[in-house]
């Protein structure tokens, strides 16, 4: 950005607009924390979106401009020497298969069942299993993912997370998973390979930058 005539740059720019900025928050089997469920249900403490805002002042029109190019080879030459359609990106695109996997094992599908029961027992909406319950449109997230934080919203999480700790689901979804993940390594243990290969060279290639900027 200097080299453009944009030499007080921040870090940590803002955008010239207001972005839709969208807060990722759970875990991968849903709410698991009791206290966090009852105080704010499917969602979060609307500060932690706000902490997670860049910290610097706005770029200027001018400096949007140029960012989009400087961004990218900022990206280029962060990734040099990796392949980044074979190997970067190679973990990412089995995930897809391996969850596809873990939602078809019957110990899981069994496990969700309990659970779904578990739910309802309590007076709330059956779900096919924990996802179905945190990602439903009844509790209105806005443009930041976060929720109203109704009663009906937290004590239905508060049910949810109940039901986990009381069939142990959680246990029973991370063992499956863990299970297909080990197998998936074994039938692409090359492919694997090259990716952890390329993800320590990229921790190498930041570590060395920021050695530099010290």
């Amino acid at each position: 950005m200097a080299e453009h005539g944009h030499r007080d740059f921040p870090l940590d720019p803002r955008s010239p607009g207001d972005p839709i900025i969208v807060t990722a928050v759970g875990t991968d089997y849903g709410v698991l924390d009791l206290a966090a469920a009852r105080r704010w249900g499917y969602g979060w403490d609307p500060a932690k979106s706000q902490a997670l805002r860049p910290k610097g002042r706005r770029m200027t029109h001018a400096e949007y401009v140029d960012f989009p190019a400087c961004n990218a080879e900022a990206s280029r030459q962060l990734l040099r020497g990796i392949d980044v359609k074979q190997d970067w990106l190679y973990a990412s695109t089995r995930e897809v298969e391996v969850d596809r996997a873990v939602r078809r094992d019957p110990r899981l599908r069994a496990a969700w069942d309990v659970w779904s029961h578990c739910v309802v027992e309590q007076g709330f909406t059956r779900y096919p299993d924990p996802v179905a319950a945190y990602s439903d449109r009844a509790w209105q997230r806005g443009n930041d993912g976060n929720t109203g934080h109704t009663q009906r919203e937290r004590a239905t999480a508060v049910a949810d997370v109940t039901c986990k700790e009381r069939h142990h689901t959680a246990e029973v979804w991370h063992s499956a998973r863990a299970q297909q993940q080990a197998l998936d390594i074994t039938r692409h243990r090359d492919r694997y390979t090259a990716g952890l290969k390329a993800l320590r060279t990229y921790r190498a290639t930041v570590a060395d930058v920021l050695r530099k900027l010290g």
